[in-house]
């Protein structure tokens, strides 16, 4: 049976999100009882479109959509201001109007750069999260920030842009791969972390079951990540009053992880375990945080099957890195520090704490 979470952003129509087996078969009844859209562009990749397109497309004809689709590489290079562009003259190609759908038919690359173009073609049309990957259905499909990167880095250019439903098959999870689960899992670990201690103790307790894809479990660990960032997002939509920001907890030394040693070679949840692996060794040196809890954290990624990272780079090189993020303000970087399950807060710590911290990772790493 699937699960319902209705997200409710402040200034927006409230939105369902729905966990569970088949939920591909019924997009189109679902589509059009919320959409008299005439036209639906879906946009996938090289990986999903020839597993679920078809399925998709014959959906949406069936509930009177006419479709358009097109089918980008699979991969980070694909979310780029190129990209952008070829997909602004297909949809203008294919006479689309205001009252068109954009649906995004993949993982968490698929559905930023579909929310980008939705969000920017025309000033806007409504679009459709479909995620394919555990990573998408627990974070980047609820929330609304779209984006794509510049060489420079990732996410630079981007909108918040709330989608008009999200549609969570959980048997597209069957076809992932152990790495591409394992960096849905460092998403979970990271929402479990700063949610709070019913959400993290449960996933210890669930971590072996979770990495072996227990069907009960995984739906539960979904609905739980989308419940979550579902209130955080109301109430912090745009990222200003400092309440989302906990949602980037890992990501300042993941981002840099991803992009020095080439966007690919490390998944982005795999780079997020080891960001958190991080931040809690800078919180226990600057913020007062427990051993006790960055020992937790650590025995909690290891059995979700994200060991440590082999990783290693110059600290100097990762500073630097880490000071291109779009989180710095007044040339101040912005770290989301952990002291316990739930207890976290925003801090800035000069670049000489932080490097010293990165010196130790590093020689660590050497060991």
């Amino acid at each position: 049976m699937a699960i319902k979470v209705v997200v409710n952003i402040p200034g927006h129509a409230p939105y369902d999100v729905r966990i569970g087996n088949g939920q591909l078969e019924g997009l189109g009844t679902k589509l059009r009882a919320i959409s008299s859209a005439p036209a639906a562009f879906v946009l996938t990749d090289s990986n999903v479109g020839p597993r679920y397109l078809e399925a998709v497309r014959r959906s949406l004809k069936n509930a009177g959509f006419r479709t358009t689709a097109v089918t980008i590489p699979a991969g980070e290079e694909s979310k780029s201001v190129a990209c952008a562009g070829e997909l602004w003259h297909a949809m203008a190609d294919a006479k689309l109007g205001r009252d068109a759908l954009v649906v995004a038919l993949g993982g968490g690359v698929v559905g930023d750069l579909a929310g980008f173009v939705a969000s920017t073609y025309m000033r806007g049309v409504p679009f459709v999260q479909v995620p394919t990957t555990l990573l998408s259905m627990v974070d980047s499909s609820v929330g609304g920030k779209t984006g794509i990167n510049l060489d420079a880095g990732k996410n630079l250019v981007g909108t918040f842009c709330q989608p008009l439903y999200v549609c969570a098959s959980t048997d597209t999870l069957d076809t992932l791969d152990a790495r591409e689960w394992a960096c849905g899992c460092g998403e979970v670990a990271k929402s479990a972390a700063i949610e709070g201690d019913d959400f993290f103790f449960w996933l210890m307790e669930h971590a072996e079951a979770m990495a072996a894809r227990d069907a009960a479990v995984v739906q539960e660990a979904i609905a739980r990540c989308v419940t979550f960032k579902a209130d955080v997002v109301a109430r912090d939509e745009h990222e200003s009053a400092g309440v989302r920001e906990c949602l980037n907890y890992g990501h300042t030394y993941g981002h840099a992880v991803e992009k020095i040693a080439g966007y690919g070679v490390y998944s982005h949840g795999h780079a997020v375990a080891e960001g958190m692996r991080f931040a809690a060794r800078l919180a226990v040196a600057y913020a007062g945080a427990s051993e006790e809890f960055a020992q937790a954290q650590d025995e909690l990624l290891d059995v979700l099957g994200l060991q440590p990272l082999d990783f290693a780079a110059s600290p100097q090189e990762v500073l630097d890195c880490m000071k291109g993020d779009k989180k710095v303000r007044g040339g101040k970087l912005r770290y989301v520090l952990v002291r316990d399950a739930g207890d976290w807060s925003v801090e800035t710590p000069d670049d000489g704490a932080v490097l010293e911290q990165l010196e130790a990772w590093m020689a660590s790493k050497r060991a």
